[in-house]
């Protein structure tokens, strides 16, 4: 998997979770000039991409975004993908400001919860059949 799309944001993100699973389908209707690329996180693909950018932490624990052969996770993840939405999104970027250990710090609470709240999937996520050139 050496060759990412150029100029797209790979979102990889854990294919059993409904709160990821449904921030996926968000993105997919509020991104701007068809930017984004996803795959699941347990995916034979996603988990090369986990080793090849040597993800810090259990992937599963978070978004990771890929922009330019750079990865970003947790919150600063959260807050450039909401930066290329459609709409007020991407004034949410401003929270960029706060400190990225405040930010993750409730990032990681929500991530440790999802499953409590939001409930998991029996079976990993599968895109539409007019979503699937959105996914790699």
């Amino acid at each position: 998997m050496n060759n990412l799309p150029r100029n797209k944001g790979i979102v990889l993100f854990d294919g059993y979770c409904n709160l990821c699973s449904w921030a996926v389908q968000f993105i997919i209707k509020r991104h701007k000039k068809d930017y984004f690329r996803f795959l699941s996180l347990q995916s034979a693909r996603g988990m090369q991409l986990v080793d090849r950018f040597k993800v810090p932490f259990p992937p599963n624990e978070s978004f990771v975004l890929i922009e330019n052969e750079t990865i970003y996770t947790k919150s600063t993840a959260a807050l450039r993908i909401a930066k290329k939405l459609t709409g007020l999104w991407p004034l949410s970027y401003s929270f960029i400001v706060v400190p990225k250990f405040i930010r993750d710090y409730i990032y990681s609470v929500i991530a440790k919860n999802r499953f409590k709240w939001f409930g998991k999937r029996t079976e990993c996520y599968l895109p539409e059949k007019d979503e699937q050139e959105l996914f790699l």
